[in-house]
């Protein structure tokens, strides 16, 4: 819808918009909200009205009924009560900070205490829900044989379904296989809740010393029940296949248990659940908006995505919540509303798009709950870095503030749909038959997780093959993307992808995401340049060694503003393990390279990095790949602080690019890491026209005036002295190049096309009188010009 309005800003193809689950509140949701906010009023004054309904179950609605910002005129507000049976709540009368345990023993006691009915689990990760379902199988297997061999009903899921997971479309398929009654159950005839509201311990502790932060409790359980429980995980990176599995009846004589993440608290329903256990944690992703450090916390949920949880037990019947923390914390720690992802991310991307629809001063944009003005500062700044965004002036004023316009280069980043960094390294591979790789490399770098932990021998093996050696090792992460992707590819065409993910600890949902951004991006650039005919290729072949060292220049282009450089520092891991340690251009604390990392064990002196994480108070960087130190001045140019020109080598001119040469030396980032002597295009200022002048008078610009070197009256070298501007031949030649800011061939060349006769007086003047007619004939010296 964003791209529709960038060709048709009042949509007058539509009469009516919903925008649903508008309390997820990306950040794409919120531009829209802000957009429709002043195209309604504006349809309304054509005559031509447009309405606008925003749904949502949960949605903080003071952030747009009190927002005058966004909606001058409040809107009306319409509650349409839902079906959903009642829900009681308890809370611990303490909350323990071992949650997990906790959780295990509350669904111990519902499994051995009260009546049928599933069980659901609200816990924080993958990694926590993974452990409680392995310690629930062990404590509740499925002893009889028959439990043993009963075969869980399987969807035959159609190739859109394999893509990606429907799941009101599963459910609808499970319901027509057995229609799921639940039993007519009483609740108040058992003793489940107190009268303090709290939750009823249903097994006493039995004072035993504990063995393990579980409790030592399975010998009790099984004392009192034989029934079996049907354990299942439930997280957003679990196989498609596994996750529908949760919308199946579980097999007869046993209780389902589902161990789940928040991913089970909005968007769907599963049956026969009648019990909730609420940990009321949740893991979010904490962003720095200063350094861009990514820190991954557990930390308590709000009020809202707990009444979500609890309203889980309510679906299919009345159930009950028990919330493993107390009321008082519950009151006093939860905040009201999750914060809005737009106050909690990078907002480049967002910049670069809204500056692409015409909106120059972002921080006037009506959204429903705006970024703050150091994220936009930030982001302006990474996308002046990126060369997306004009420089602003040296002298700024406040009304300049937030209001740099878009480059070229920047307009054509903005035409593809992943991060602005990327968008540049798509920008940039155009040349050397690169582009296949990096819309590869580009689009699994967009997606999270792409490549799950190694733990098979078989991944460790293929992983250690696609990284390869020379500049493909040097590749680093990107290269091992780049080839479990087009891997991935190939087995997709042959119709083993399940197999090939399975076998590799590839997460076969992310590869199925990247392949539909790869799809994506492949589109746009044939849009963009039809006589490409780019295509996703199964049989794509790895990059040979030119194409990765070419490559690595790429995502170092991407990456200008994430370099870190080795120390002499290391880290000491718990096995005794010494890993090196590096500086980062905007952290103190030094990091460290993630052990999964391609170049987890050479480490090399300077790298770029795709992010930097915290996790368990360590630090590490994630898709590392090595570059050269030579490198920085050509492609991070405005991070580095670079000498005036050496004079020993003198400056050379270059016939390839047709521009002045010259050595400097410099140095990195606020840390000032040294750099290696590199050679650039001299800096612009007059020293550069006096430069080419050397070179134009010598014959290196025009080989045919190399015939004349010998008949002139002063050695081109006098441009250069200190008591040049002495010889008025030397002034005049200065200022005809500074006039038509000539200082490369190319632009000589462009003034040419317009004036053949230019630099001729300025060159007669370097020869004897005699030879004004010989060079008036053969002027301009480039053969090429004079036919004109």
């Amino acid at each position: 819808l964003l791209k529709e309005i960038q060709a048709d800003f009042l949509l007058t193809k539509y009469s009516v918009i919903i925008l649903d689950e508008a309390h997820e509140r990306s950040v794409y949701t919120d531009i829209l909200m802000g957009l429709l906010s002043r195209i309604v009023p504006l349809r309304h004054k054509r005559s031509d009205p447009l309405k606008l309904i925003i749904m949502s179950a949960t949605l903080k609605v003071e952030d747009f009924t009190a927002n005058k910002h966004l909606f001058k005129i409040t809107p009306p507000v319409i509650k349409v009560e839902s079906r959903q049976f009642p829900v009681t709540i308890h809370f611990n009368k303490k909350t323990d900070p071992d949650y997990l345990r906790e959780a295990y023993k509350k669904v111990c006691r519902i499994h051995t205490q009260l009546p049928e009915g599933g069980i659901l689990v609200f816990l924080t990760g993958q990694q926590e829900v993974n452990m409680l379902v392995n310690k629930l199988r062990k404590a509740f297997p499925l002893k009889n044989r028959a439990f043993a061999k009963t075969k869980v009903i399987k969807e035959e899921i159609d190739e859109d379904d394999e893509d990606e997971l429907d799941m009101k479309r599963v459910l609808q398929k499970v319901k027509k296989k057995k229609e799921i009654t639940l039993p007519n159950i009483d609740l108040d005839c058992y003793s489940v809740a107190p009268s303090d509201d709290t939750e009823l311990d249903l097994l006493e502790d039995s004072g035993d010393e504990e063995e393990d932060r579980w409790g030592d409790e399975d010998a009790a359980i099984l004392s009192h029940t034989a029934q079996p429980m049907w354990v299942l995980p439930l997280y957003s990176i679990l196989p498609s296949y596994k996750q529908a599995k949760v919308f199946a009846p579980p097999p007869d004589g046993t209780r389902l248990c589902i161990v789940a993440t928040n991913v089970a608290e909005t968007s769907l329903t599963i049956p026969g659940v009648k019990y909730v256990v609420d940990t009321g944690k949740v893991k979010t992703k904490l962003y720095d908006k200063l350094t861009g450090v990514t820190a991954f916390s557990v930390v308590w949920a709000s009020k809202a995505a707990a009444n979500q949880r609890a309203g889980r037990a309510g679906r299919t019947g009345p159930g009950h919540c028990y919330r493993l923390y107390s009321s008082a914390v519950f009151n006093d720690e939860f905040e009201g509303w999750s914060i809005p992802e737009m106050q909690r991310r990078a907002v480049d991307d967002l910049v670069l798009q809204m500056k692409s629809l015409g909106i120059q001063r972002v921080v006037n944009f009506p959204f429903p709950s705006p970024p703050d003005q150091t994220q936009l500062k930030v982001a302006e700044q990474k996308l002046t870095l990126l060369g997306a965004i004009q420089s602003p002036p040296s002298q700024m004023s406040q009304k300049d503030e937030f209001s740099g316009k878009l480059t070229q280069l920047g307009e054509s980043m903005a035409r593809f749909p992943v991060a602005p960094r990327f968008a540049k390294m798509l920008c940039l591979s155009h040349q050397h038959n690169l582009l296949e790789y990096t819309v590869a490399v580009v689009a699994a770098m967009s997606v999270q997780e792409v490549l799950l932990e190694a733990e098979k021998q078989g991944a460790k093996v293929s992983r250690a093959k696609w990284a390869g050696h020379g500049n493909s090792l040097l590749l680093g992460d990107a290269m091992v993307l780049l080839r479990a992707v087009g891997a991935a590819e190939y087995a997709n065409s042959q119709g083993k992808l399940e197999e090939f993910c399975s076998l590799n600890n590839v997460r076969q949902k992310a590869i199925v995401e990247v392949r539909k951004i790869r799809m994506q991006l492949t589109n746009e650039i044939n849009l963009l340049n039809p006589d490409l005919n780019l295509s996703v290729n199964p049989q794509m072949k790895p990059p040979d060694e030119t194409q990765a060292r070419l490559l690595r220049q790429i995502v170092l282009a991407g990456l200008i503003d994430r370099v870190a450089k080795k120390t002499d520092q290391e880290l000491v891991t718990t096995k005794g393990k010494r890993k090196p340690l590096y500086n980062t251009p905007e952290m103190e604390d030094l990091v460290t390279i993630h052990s999964s990392s391609a170049l987890c064990k050479s480490y090399p002196d300077w790298i770029v990095y795709q992010e930097i994480y915290e996790t368990n108070e360590k630090t590490f960087m994630r898709g590392v790949t090595a570059i050269e130190p030579e490198w920085l001045p050509i492609f991070a140019l405005p991070l580095c602080h670079m000498s005036q020109p050496l004079e020993d080598p003198p400056p050379r001119y270059d016939q390839e690019s047709g521009t002045v040469k010259c050595r400097l030396s410099g140095t990195f980032g606020r840390s000032g890491w040294e750099l290696p002597l590199v050679e650039l295009e001299y800096p612009p200022g007059l020293d550069k026209y006096r430069w080419f002048a050397v070179f134009f008078l010598d014959g290196s610009v025009c080989p045919k005036l190399a015939e004349y070197k010998t008949t002139l009256l002063s050695s081109p070298q006098t441009m250069t002295k200190s008591w040049a501007k002495l010889q008025s031949r030397t002034e005049f030649m200065l200022k005809s190049l500074v006039s038509k800011e000539v200082d490369s061939k190319s632009k000589l060349y462009n003034v040419w096309k317009e004036d053949n006769r230019y630099l001729l007086t300025a060159y007669q003047k370097w020869q004897p009188d005699n030879m004004e007619n010989e060079l008036a004939i053969i002027w301009p010296p480039v053969e090429e010009f004079r036919t004109r």
